[in-house]
């Protein structure tokens, strides 16, 4: 597998996250981004380091710092929130508003039958996710833009879910799986993040296959 990177220099790397490839090796063993970081020296030294994270299903932009001194500058900015991170999603079901801002306190929970999942509970941490819908598709599905302001696990997720009174198709935890799709359907498509005497990092990720088949373009 070769992984499309979409923004290259000294000091980052954006690559384009193919869904279904986890970050680091999961505990039952199986493929991971992880295997591919010698592709992603670029004759560096160095081995890049994931910045963020991405779920699984998720695919798109995924920041990598390509030594310590730039992963820490680039956590601090993520910590002050400077950075403006941008998904598309499909969500099983008509979205009624035009746009709007969920403002919804996660936590995490974890049971024996279930595993663990977040919930949305009043005393959990600040998530904040705004929300532009950009289509409907057919089959009843709507294709809506997210920017999160906060990261948290599973945020926009599970936020799209209660907001809407659906969730994202394909999504097995907040929703139920769907015939149609092999993943839960999100992509990050854009990330932009400012640097002091230097360019912006700024990168985009085209809409991966199956998101087109469904009519997103």
């Amino acid at each position: 597998m070769k992984i499309p990177i979409i923004f290259e220099d000294g000091e980052a790397l954006v690559i384009d996250k193919p869904a279904g490839l986890p970050i680091e090796t999961p505990r039952k063993g199986g493929p991971a981004l992880s295997d591919h970081i010698d592709q992603l020296k670029l004759g560096f030294q160095r081995a890049p380091q994931a910045v963020h994270r991405l779920d699984t299903d998720t695919s798109g932009c995924l920041l990598l710092a390509r030594n310590p001194k730039a992963l820490k500058r680039f956590n601090a900015a993520f910590e002050a929130k400077l950075v403006a991170k941008t998904y598309l999603g499909i969500v099983a079901g008509l979205v009624e508003q035009d746009e709007g801002t969920i403002d919804l306190a996660l936590s995490k929970i974890s049971s024996a039958e279930k595993g663990w999942r977040m919930i949305v509970a009043k005393k959990g941490k600040p998530s904040v996710t705004h929300w532009t819908r950009r289509a409907e598709l057919a089959g009843g599905l709507t294709l809506v833009e997210f920017r999160p302001e906060t990261g948290r696990t599973h945020q926009i997720r599970v936020h799209a879910e209660h907001a809407f009174g659906h969730a994202l198709l394909g999504d097995p935890i907040y929703g139920q799986k769907d015939a149609r799709v092999t993943r839960t359907m999100l992509h990050a498509s854009a990330i932009t993040m400012p640097r002091e005497n230097k360019p912006d990092i700024s990168a985009n990720a085209p809409l991966p296959a199956d998101f087109v088949a469904l009519g997103a373009e």
